[in-house]
């Protein structure tokens, strides 16, 4: 992924994918730790996000060399992680999601998706700034208590999110909201990933979070040489 042009790493050791099994604080962090350890052995210079909505694991995966945190819960599942995040000073991201992996697809009921993703980010961000924390970037959280209709409206939307003038982080990598379209399967989804991470970086993306390094490298390069007038 490094070779390829990968800018920083995500590293989890839970998976928030729906309906996905709970893992205890302490297995997560044995998860993840040894893992940032060793990269970080053989490619010193490497930028390593941990993956996490909990503030114990995130102050241990710092303390073991992780320079950004990845927080899919936007601190809504662990009341410390606004703070541990303040206090820390690392660049946090901050995505939106209602419940938990479990209950999340149960949540996804809007009047209008894209204002109430961005007042409930809005709430979040206030929080966070008023703790002192300055490096935030917004994800909006798509297929976290997302329909696919819903994560299309918000991907057309997308450059409404510019209002808060912060770094935006698009992760549609081979989602359901892809191969459900399609009518295929999640391996068969690295085209329509593609397609949709263009749709993103036209509208404003400034971070993708993908699988496949070599080809979102590929459509971020191709369309920084786009001209609009």
């Amino acid at each position: 992924m490094l070779d390829e042009g990968a800018t920083f790493l995500d590293i989890g050791g839970y998976s928030t994918r729906p309906g996905a099994a709970a893992v205890s604080p302490d297995e997560e962090a044995d998860r993840v730790l040894p893992i940032i350890e060793a990269i970080l052995s053989t490619f010193p210079d490497a930028l390593i996000s941990i993956d996490t909505f909990r503030a114990s694991v995130a102050r241990q995966a710092v303390a073991s060399g992780a320079s950004v945190i990845n927080d899919v819960a936007g601190g809504t599942l662990d009341p410390a992680m606004f703070e541990t995040a303040a206090v820390l000073g690392v660049p946090y991201i901050l995505m939106h999601m209602r419940g938990t992996p479990q209950t999340m697809q149960s949540k996804a009921t809007y009047t209008d998706v894209v204002t109430e993703v961005i007042d409930e980010l809005a709430i979040r961000l206030a929080e966070l700034r008023a703790l002192g924390a300055k490096n935030v970037i917004l994800d909006p959280g798509f297929g976290f208590a997302k329909t696919p209709a819903q994560n299309f409206q918000l991907l057309s939307k997308l450059d409404a999110f510019q209002l808060f003038d912060e770094p935006i982080l698009v992760g549609l990598s081979r989602k359901t909201t892809i191969w459900k379209t399609l009518n295929i399967t999640a391996d068969k989804a690295l085209n329509g990933t593609t397609v949709l991470n263009t749709a993103a970086l036209l509208k404003g993306a400034s971070i993708l979070r993908v699988h496949d390094v070599r080809e979102a490298v590929e459509a971020i390069k191709l369309t920084q040489q786009l001209t609009f007038f």
